[in-house]
């Protein structure tokens, strides 16, 4: 029997995905647990690729017409209590700040001292803190719209938590927007998850569907959620951003009221949207080898790395000196607009050792230089999204670079949705609904995306329930044909896609 052939990650994602995923992020040097129960540190090299996000996103808002402020990470219980669908959908994962101080303890060490007159929330998301600040600033139609946004950290006491997937405290972005009109408000919710649905195709290389959530899957206090929804490599779901229309809920609630044109006194329409360092997870089962971490080139921290290949002390200066030149005529080039982003590793480690932590990290490019390649004035590269390294004239592969990242993004992108395409499937019947999504093994990658008319949420929560799926989304684009409900036979004007999802 021939031995299976060695891989840099163990176990691999079909022995173990979830295991392979953890293995993945050690090995990239992502992040890693916390002495805090469900928290994570976030490495240097993770943060530089959450970074390259938020620039990003960060003119994407802006483009838009949006600002950035900051508010409090604290939050009085009363303001959740205002709007009672919202503070039952967080009240379980919400963190509660009882006192204000620590005293010493008779009998050894701390204890909480001064009680609070009214518990404190640790921002699990701030609709209600930011909707209470907002209507002190709006008094009249000449004050609207308000678009800003804020990046902060938010805290949702996760009893099961996964590295970037689900963590007691993540990072984030939400916007909240308030308008005159509810047309304004609605307009502004479809705008920004199509900006996230630009950022996750175009830098991300993840294609997703862009859908309305059902009501028992909307976000809590919401008229109307939009997400996007992309798949995994095992073909689970994994919710990858969300804008949410709030109509005038939680103007209501706030008391969010404005002089309108007419004279009248009226509620503000608002409306709220974000994503979370849960797109670095997104990116890792989106796009990640056996031999560990891929990464888009317009996210990469590093996009190239050149590693100098030497002997002895003798090489070493005019190697490096080659390698300072190479990387000062790469750096002078742009990929899509940005320059690009070149390190060199001159550690004093062996040259496939070097090697392999460059590829577990995801690097796109890796050029090794040495004498051999300075005589012949080339380069000798590796692409991380191939397995075989090539030898290059110098001057061609500076001048063809950009393209060769282009392409390398372009391939991510269809190799993720080849996967897609060929996971998503229309049932019409509950028994090939159960058959798509029951495993014969336990190692299985079985299921995807199943595209099913439905009628009715609550008759099929059961089914629902027992197969472990969810309704992902109603998509926007392309689902006008009516049909027959898989489960009921009801008649149904809309399809969904149903997934297992993270």
């Amino acid at each position: 029997m021939p031995k299976a052939p060695k891989t840099a990650i163990q176990p691999t994602r079909a022995e173990d995905y979830p295991e392979w995923y953890q293995q993945v992020i050690r090995s990239a040097d992502l992040a890693e647990s916390s002495p805090v129960r469900g928290c994570m540190v976030i490495k240097p090299w993770g943060y530089r690729l959450w970074e390259n996000m938020q620039r990003a996103l960060d003119d994407m808002f802006k483009a838009t017409g949006h600002q950035n402020a900051y508010f409090p990470l604290f939050i009085p219980m009363s303001f959740l209590e205002k709007e009672a669908e919202h503070v039952e959908g967080f009240a379980k994962e919400c963190a509660v700040v009882t006192h204000h101080r620590l005293e010493p303890d008779p009998e050894g060490g701390l204890r909480p001292a001064g009680a609070l007159e009214e518990p404190l929330i640790v921002r699990p998301t701030s609709e209600t803190i930011i909707g209470a600040t907002y209507a002190k600033w709006v008094q009249s139609h000449r004050d609207l719209p308000i678009l800003i946004n804020q990046w902060a950290n938010v805290v949702r006491w996760e009893m099961r938590t996964r590295m970037f997937l689900r963590t007691a405290e993540f990072l984030w972005q939400e916007g909240h927007t308030v308008h005159a009109t509810s047309d304004e408000a609605i307009a502004e919710t479809e705008q920004m998850i199509n900006v996230y649905a630009d950022f996750a195709q175009n830098w991300m290389a993840m294609p997703v569907i862009i859908g309305s959530k059902t009501p028992a899957e909307r976000f809590p206090g919401a008229i109307e959620t939009l997400s996007i929804e992309a798949m995994m490599q095992d073909r689970k779901a994994l919710q990858a951003g969300t804008s949410h229309f709030l109509g005038q809920n939680f103007s209501k609630a706030q008391d969010i009221m404005f002089q309108a044109e007419n004279g009248e006194r009226q509620y503000a329409w608002t409306t709220s949207w974000g994503v979370s360092t849960r797109l670095v997870g997104a990116l890792i089962m989106s796009h990640s080898d056996d031999d560990g971490l891929v990464l888009p080139p317009r996210l990469s921290p590093d996009q190239i790395v050149i590693l100098p290949i030497y002997r002895d002390d003798s090489q070493r200066a005019d190697v490096l000196n080659y390698a300072e030149s190479l990387k000062g005529a790469l750096s002078s080039k742009s990929f899509l607009e940005s320059p690009l982003r070149v390190a060199i590793d001159d550690r004093d480690m062996r040259g496939g050792e070097k090697k392999w932590h460059h590829v577990k990290r995801g690097v796109p490019i890796r050029i090794e230089v040495g004498p051999k390649d300075m005589e012949k004035d080339s380069v000798f590269v590796g692409r991380r999204d191939q397995s075989k390294s090539f030898g290059m004239n110098r001057d061609e592969f500076v001048a063809q670079v950009p393209a060769i990242l282009g392409e390398m993004q372009q391939n991510l992108f269809d190799r993720a949705l080849k996967l897609r395409m060929d996971n998503t499937h229309d049932i019409n019947n509950e028994s090939e609904f159960r058959d798509f999504f029951t495993a014969t093994n336990e190692n299985e990658f079985h299921g995807g995306f199943a595209n099913c008319h439905f009628a009715d949420e609550q008759s099929i929560e059961p089914l629902l329930k027992e197969l472990k799926v969810t309704i992902r989304c109603v998509p926007i684009v392309d689902n006008d044909e009516a049909g027959t409900c898989f489960s009921t036979g009801k008649p149904a004007e809309k399809k969904a896609i149903f997934a297992k999802a993270y």
